[in-house]
């Protein structure tokens, strides 16, 4: 069940439970083709013994060339089959793996982003896009092709069978010793797996995070002491990859060499008969390859017995990772938001939190605003301003109490248009890789260029992205890449991606902590302006400069709600004085610029908004959700 209050999950998560098993069961037709394939290939396998055979025992004692021209062109057309059937199922599985990636990709990335959103610690959902390229290259690899194979030994033992009963016991007994063999690997690797698979794990966690550091690294003189770290965590994972391998490799030579030495034992064995009259020179040589190409898949599982476990634990942790996934209410089509929010005993519990009075984060927020409101949301470090800015959005659920957005709660607005009504700008800021163009859209395939700009312009960004070297077709975001733009920079970027096609509802949380004065006084005017066209903007501070275009205060400490109100009112309270821990707040000025005076008359969803020039603000552009 979802949290009440929750935002849906993404539109790939839609319908999410069963949808694994279903992509399988559309591969059905093509696997039962695929295992008819590996029948006709295993059946055509038999080709050389038999031709070994008739050589052996009709063209040598008739000394015939026409009997051998004729069956080397009956063995060209087989083998001819041969390839053709084993190309076929090889692009047959090829295919099907790639289907089954393309059906599964988006909702398994989607059940990863909704795992981080829900900050719940599901290895399965946030490793379900590894998972499933483990199974793809599983299913289109060597690996699973030996599986196919493998029903069809017994083929090649009743053929030995028919030759002479001691062929067919002797090639028995090989198979069940290879087995053992394929069992101890399999108990080997299976231990080691889950040890490899966490230490691997935090060896790319640890480098990922050095490299977004690397400033901090460098300029602590950290490098030499991270390098060893790093060092150390993947001489772990190699350690241990390595002493699982070790026993592997062993047990993959004692098999390939066991084989070998069957075949030899076949052939002592068919000369043994032979010299006793019991069976044909040729079934020696036939009999050596059939026992070879008997054992060959359980050879191959063996060798391959590493990638067959992995891909093995994939399905089985997809599967249940899709199974258990929650499934999200249709969304109504409910009318355009014009800004009114509602918050009802809104309560965050701290991580881990059990027992029965756990740490709050946050602990009975409420309060209510009306289109066109301005808050500015202030408390001492640690009172749950970003806490509370996440759970406003949606990138987060809380433990009890509800966020309704126009008198519906989040959950009811599918995600796609909650995502189009609501801006955020949050405290960690990052961008995607693509283009600033793209960053401001939100990647929106729609998006339009005056749309853009006009989210830039209202931020005061416009000019300076002009002065870029490609302007809005500079890219951003990309790890490898040098850093195009400063902190500050970056930050007023954030903000134009959040008022892009000016959204009824704005979280700003620590927008100016990288501003100088300039940026500082772009920012009043921005959340001036979209108040004025009826936008309610809620900003988390604590720096004052970004509060003098609101027009309501709420003080916020130990995550509980001290005071809420109109800002002059706040401002001249001495509770909310003795609550709020940063005097710079407390001392600000309670007049606003005239800028940033709240409406005279709120913007309520009958009432058209004011029109806004293009510099200070533009009109709010409405689109169908």
């Amino acid at each position: 069940m979802m949290r009440h209050g929750q935002r849906p999950p993404t539109d790939e998560m839609q319908g999410i439970p069963g949808l694994y098993r279903r992509a399988i069961r559309r591969r059905r037709p093509v696997l039962l083709g695929v295992l008819g394939l590996s029948a006709l290939i295993n059946l055509l396998a038999l080709t050389g013994s038999l031709y070994m055979l008739q050589v052996y025992d009709r063209v040598l004692s008739s000394r015939s060339m026409e009997t051998l021209a004729g069956l080397f062109a009956i063995v060209v057309v087989l083998y001819g089959f041969y390839t053709l059937f084993t190309a076929l199922r090889a692009r047959f599985l090829s295919r099907a793996a790639f289907g089954l990636d393309a059906d599964l990709a988006g909702p398994a990335f989607g059940l990863g982003i909704e795992a981080a959103r829900q900050d719940v610690a599901d290895a399965g959902a946030a490793g379900a896009t590894g998972d499933l390229t483990t199974l793809r290259r599983f299913v289109s690899g060597s690996g699973f092709v030996a599986l196919l194979d493998l029903p069809f030994m017994p083929i090649f033992v009743a053929v030995l069978f028919i030759l002479h009963p001691w062929l067919g016991w002797m090639t028995i007994g090989g198979a069940l010793l290879a087995g053992l063999i394929a069992l101890a690997n399999r108990a080997v690797t299976r231990r080691a797996a889950g040890d490899i698979r966490a230490r691997e794990r935090a060896e790319a966690n640890f480098a990922a995070q050095s490299r977004d550091g690397g400033e901090m690294i460098v300029a602590m003189g950290l490098g030499r002491a991270v390098t060893r770290r790093w060092a150390a965590l993947r001489a772990a994972a190699l350690a241990s990859t390595q002493s699982s391998g070790d026993p592997s490799e062993v047990l993959a030579s004692v098999s390939r060499g066991f084989r070998m030495l069957l075949q030899s034992a076949i052939l002592t064995l068919g000369a043994i008969l032979v010299l006793r009259g019991e069976i044909s020179p040729g079934m020696i040589i036939a009999a050596s390859i059939l026992s070879g190409r008997a054992l060959a898949p359980v050879d191959q599982l063996i060798g391959h017995w590493r990638g067959i476990g992995q891909g093995i634990a994939a399905h089985r942790r997809l599967d249940a990772t899709f199974a258990t996934a929650e499934p999200s209410a249709p969304g109504i089509d409910l009318p355009d938001p014009v800004g009114q929010i509602t918050v009802r005993n809104l309560t965050k519990l701290g991580p881990g939190a059990t027992g029965i009075d756990p740490p709050r984060i946050l602990s009975g927020v409420s309060f209510s605003l009306r289109p066109g409101d301005g808050l500015g949301v202030v408390g001492d470090s640690a009172s749950g301003k970003t806490t509370l800015a996440r759970l406003l959005v949606g990138a987060g659920l809380p433990d009890a109490g509800e966020v309704r957005l126009e008198g519906a709660t989040l959950d009811q607005w599918p995600a796609d248009r909650l995502g189009r009504i609501v801006g955020y700008l949050p405290q960690s800021l990052s961008f995607l890789p693509g283009t600033i163009r793209e960053n401001i859209a939100r990647f929106d395939p729609d998006a339009t260029d005056a749309a853009i700009m006009d989210a830039a312009m209202l931020t005061g960004i416009h000019d300076m992205i002009l002065r870029l070297p490609q302007g809005y077709a500079t890219r951003i975001g990309d790890p490898d890449a040098p850093p195009v733009l400063s902190g500050g920079q970056m930050q007023r970027l954030g903000l134009a991606r959040a008022v892009y096609r000016m959204p009824p509802l704005v979280v700003l949380d620590e927008p100016n902590s990288n501003l100088d004065i300039a940026g500082d006084a772009a920012l009043t005017r921005t959340i001036a302006a979209l108040r004025k066209s009826g936008t309610t903007v809620i900003v988390m501070a604590h720096r004052p400069s970004a509060l003098e275009a609101v027009n309501k205060l709420m003080v916020l400490h130990d995550g509980k709600v001290r005071v809420f109100g109109d800002k002059s009112e706040v401002l001249a309270d001495p509770v909310s004085r003795a609550a709020n821990t940063d005097a710079r707040v407390v001392t600000m000025p309670a007049t606003a610029t005239p800028s940033a005076q709240t409406p005279s008359e709120p913007q309520g969803p009958g009432r058209r908004k004011p029109a806004v020039v293009r510099q200070a603000g533009p009109r709010r552009e409405r689109r169908p959700a």
